[in-house]
């Protein structure tokens, strides 16, 4: 038996009539670049997840980018995240000419733990709402009246209240809702802000060729547009699987000696089911032997990672420095979850999990 990390074919073959309709259009009309698609997706986005305004950008990097660019930050502000994200977190706040500076992580749920690491340099948070678990840093934002730019990757249809200016989405094919490339978005309930990032993405243009700010290029493809539209009104179905599929797990790894699942907050759309291992290099290769896919996310903490070592402090960022995210960097894994993944699976791989630590 094979099984994948992530399946995609249950999620085209159930919205097939859709996707090819939109497709259809799409080249009907020969708009390819910021055109029908893309408007229709956006107006959609928006009501389904209760904001004023979506914004259709080229990657989820790029969504978290412009949207700290659109808040407004003066130039090197001190931006606060968690050391355990996805490394591209930390590349759209450098993008986006910012300082990274970051924190550890509490060690049930594995969210940004911002208090303690809170300076009066600090000007602004990313929260990440990691494997698919809302984190709700809203009241140390008002406490020290802090611009928050959330990270949710992640956490589509998550209950993501918009205590912030802007929410930061990636279609990534692997996402919750994917598109079959890159992808993003930004929501907001602020029309300054919509507009800015309007701008930004589209080379500082209004539909012409007058660059008023400097900008990038950064635009969600018509194509993915279509796909993203088929998807969309099936996401909180497929939402509901993956929590039944967790809940599954839960129940198949429960008192098995050396592996525990993460905590999940209430309203976590369990983007990946992620559990600490004992021995995890060799379990992945044991159940690699076996066919069985995983994953590791995220196998480094970023502040021990090249690119941002010397980031945000005195000195550069050495081991020791968050030791909750170093731990749980060596220790977590992604068992294989998608929507429609049938039940035998879950109890194929718990059972090897079981196999494995019962004969260790």
């Amino acid at each position: 038996m094979t099984i994948p990390m992530v399946n995609l074919r249950p999620l085209l073959e159930a919205t097939e009539p859709a996707w090819r309709a939109n497709l259809a259009r799409l080249f009907e009309r020969m708009h390819f670049i910021l055109g029908e698609q893309v408007q229709a997706f956006e107006a959609e986005l928006a009501a389904a997840f209760g904001a004023r305004f979506a914004v259709g950008v080229g990657t989820g990097t790029a969504a978290i980018e412009l949207a700290l660019r659109a808040a407004g930050l003066p130039a090197a502000a001190e931006v606060l995240l968690p050391a355990l994200t996805s490394p591209f977190t930390a590349q759209a706040v450098l993008a986006a000419g910012c300082r990274v500076c970051f924190a550890d992580v509490d060690p049930e749920f594995l969210l940004l733990d911002p208090e303690p690491h809170i300076r009066k340099t600090t000007r602004a948070l990313v929260p990440v709402h990691l494997y698919g678990q809302p984190c709700d840093v809203g009241a140390a934002a008002r406490r020290h009246k802090l611009v928050v730019v959330q990270d949710a990757c992640q956490a589509h249809g998550a209950p993501v209240a918009l205590f912030s200016r802007a929410v930061a989405y990636s279609f990534y094919p692997t996402k919750n809702l994917p598109c079959l490339g890159d992808g993003g978005a930004v929501l907001t309930d602020s029309r300054t802000v919509a507009e800015k990032v309007r701008l930004l993405r589209d080379g500082g243009r209004r539909n012409d060729q007058v660059s008023r700010i400097r900008a990038i290029n950064s635009r969600l493809d018509e194509m993915q547009a279509c796909y993203l539209r088929a998807f969309l009104p099936k996401l909180p179905e497929w939402n509901a699987d993956r929590v039944r599929l967790a809940a599954l797990y839960d129940d198949a790894l429960a008192g098995c000696p050396g592996v525990r699942p993460i905590g999940r907050r209430p309203g976590s759309v369990c983007h990946l089911y992620v559990v600490r291992a004992a021995r995890r290099e060799r379990l992945r290769q044991f159940l690699a032997e076996r066919g069985i896919s995983t994953g590791v996310h995220y196998p480094v903490p970023l502040h021990l990672q090249p690119a941002f070592r010397n980031c945000g402090g005195r000195r550069a960022s050495r081991r020791g420095d968050f030791p909750v995210a170093e731990r749980a960097c060596r220790e977590i894994l992604s068992l294989p979850l998608w929507p429609s993944m049938p039940t035998g699976f879950v109890d194929e791989v718990a059972g090897r999990v079981r196999e494995f630590y019962s004969g260790s």
